[in-house]
C-alpha cells in the first residue's frame, strides 16, 4: 500500500506524519533517516491496529502540488 507522508523540515530536525493514520508520526536528524523511519512507523502502526482487529481502510489521501506565483 502506498501512503501519503508530510514531511516538515524543522530548525535542527524533520518530522513525518500520516494524515490516514493519525498518530503515526516519526522524527530524524535528516530527511532520509526520517523517511526510513516513518516507514518503519507505518508497519507497525498497521500491525498494531491489525492485532487489536481495527480494520483499517484504504489509504485514501492525495497530494496535489499547486504553483502560485508569488
Amino acid at each position: 500500500m502506498d501512503y501519503v507522508v508530510i514531511i516538515e523540515k524543522g530548525e535542527t530536525s524533520y518530522g513525518a506524519y500520516v494524515p490516514d493514520l493519525p498518530g503515526c508520526v516519526a522524527v530524524g536528524e535528516t530527511r532520509e533517516e526520517t523517511l526510513g523511519l516513518i516507514r518503519e512507523a507505518i508497519e507497525l502502526h498497521l500491525e498494531g491496529l491489525r492485532c487489536e482487529g481495527i480494520v483499517t481502510a484504504p489509504p485514501s489521501s492525495s497530494i496535489e502540488l499547486v504553483h502560485v506565483n508569488a
